[in-house]
């Protein structure tokens, strides 16, 4: 689609390297969606759903697909780094709004880490050597925080190693499950069975909320839209065919996980994927599959504290945040303060939450995030770009904001008391960091 307006520059027009590709973003958004999550929240959705895991999947399939759709459009419309907060700022033009946006992307980051933190220190670690939980997760986030310290190469380098490693590691799931039907055996009837304890659309609905947790990438490929070549194009292609990728793969990991294993055994573990592999018979190590798991999980910890760190930076320079964020280690350049305060959170969040109520608290918090993407996509309709970009009907972000809704409405009482938690600290610092302004603005007068 083509619209003419001088208001926006055309997408040539960026301070970054247009060098990214179509296969290069496809790659990248395949490698951040196909994270961590699915190695920890198969034995969640089983609880809730029994065997019938490939619905809630299917459900956050096409939730995820109605905000790929408002995301595509955004990003070709406007393709620079930012995300969601971007493009609240240009609807609104409200500084606490577009600040809540960008605090809440960051709060998500620190969530999942604690979450993957919780995962790190279970069944998976505990193939290869047995720990105690708590001081393995402080320890492992510990770690993370240094490599963060050091440099974003060197995290983006452990990164591009790690997502070779955990895309291989589902590939042996969906092997091993395969090899073990083909052979005969396993019970595909499971596959239609419910929970017993918990009503059927009940359970569908309260699993999609973890599901979806499984399908997030979105803000990551927004922040990589300055260095895309012919992003119009690109971008779509890779959104849409990276998430029908994951997809694919989520519904064979889900159908063989159940085909192997009883629901009830899945929804015991905190290592399901491990189990699978156990359960299969066949002849691969349990040390070897619970480490490729572990630098799965690592690696998807260590991306959202990166993320994380960045925001906190970002806003602290915007002073959107007290100034302090934005403190840098004068030889790394990396954004210490900011680094350090996400790390510190994220051990507190260890000891208060389990992998799946962490998880649900990441989802709620971006699906808030979503929310402000699709009502800013609809208020940006009327925006005028003198580029082609891809466009969708009014009608795909509408029932995006239904879809959010529907899953909004199944987050638990405690879930809401983390979000609402974040939105009271995060307007605290926000205050502090608009006084701190207007003092700076006085002496400067």
């Amino acid at each position: 689609m083509t619209t003419d307006t001088a208001e926006s520059a055309p997408p040539e027009s960026t301070g970054l390297k247009r060098a990214i590709g179509t296969p290069l973003l496809f790659a990248f958004i395949v490698g951040d969606t196909l994270g961590a999550g699915i190695y920890t929240l198969v034995g969640s959705m089983a609880d809730d759903v029994g065997g019938v895991i490939w619905l809630p999947l299917l459900i956050a399939l096409v939730v995820a697909l109605l905000t790929a759709g408002t995301y595509a459009e955004l990003i070709t419309k406007y393709p620079h780094a930012g995300g969601a907060a971007r493009y609240v700022d240009r609807a609104f033009r409200i500084p606490y709004l577009s600040f809540l946006v960008g605090f809440l992307m960051m709060a998500s980051g620190i969530t999942t880490a604690a979450a993957l933190a919780n995962a790190f220190a279970g069944d998976y670690l505990a193939a290869l050597i047995d720990l105690p939980s708590a001081p393995t997760a402080v320890v492992f986030i510990v770690v993370l925080t240094l490599i963060n310290l050091r440099g974003v190469r060197e995290s983006l380098t452990a990164n591009l190693v790690a997502s070779v490693i955990e895309v291989s590691g589902l590939v042996i799931v969906i092997v091993l499950a395969g090899i073990f039907f083909g052979g005969g055996n396993g019970d595909p009837s499971r596959l239609v069975e419910f929970a017993p304890d918990v009503a059927p659309l009940q359970g569908a609905f309260a699993a999609s909320v973890i599901a979806f947790f499984s399908f997030l990438g979105f803000e990551a490929a927004a922040n990589m839209a300055e260095e895309v070549r012919e992003p119009s194009k690109a971008y779509p292609r890779a959104l849409f065919g990276a998430i029908g990728t994951a997809a694919v793969v989520y519904l064979l990991i889900a159908i063989g996980a159940v085909i192997v294993l009883p629901p009830a055994e899945l929804a015991e573990s905190t290592g399901p994927l491990l189990d699978v592999v156990e359960g299969s018979g066949i002849a691969v190590p349990t040390w070897l599959f619970g480490l490729i798991a572990l630098v799965a999980i690592a690696n998807g910890a260590l991306l959202f504290m990166v993320m994380a760190s960045r925001v906190g930076y970002g806003l602290a320079e915007a002073d959107l945040l007290p100034r302090a964020f934005g403190r840098v280690l004068p030889n790394r350049r990396t954004p210490w303060v900011s680094i350090l305060v996400v790390a510190g959170v994220t051990i507190g969040l260890t000891f208060i939450g389990d992998v799946a109520v962490l998880a649900e608290t990441t989802v709620l918090l971006l699906l808030l995030v979503f929310l402000s993407a699709n009502v800013s996509v609809l208020v940006l309709k009327k925006d005028k770009v003198d580029h082609k970009h891809f466009s969708v009907p009014r009608f795909i972000p509408v029932l995006a904001i239904i879809a959010s809704l529907v899953l909004l409405a199944q987050q638990t009482g405690i879930v809401w008391l983390g979000a609402a938690a974040y939105v009271v600290v995060g307007s605290v610092l926000f205050l502090i960091a608009r006084v701190a302004r207007k003092r700076t603005a006085r002496v400067d007068g």
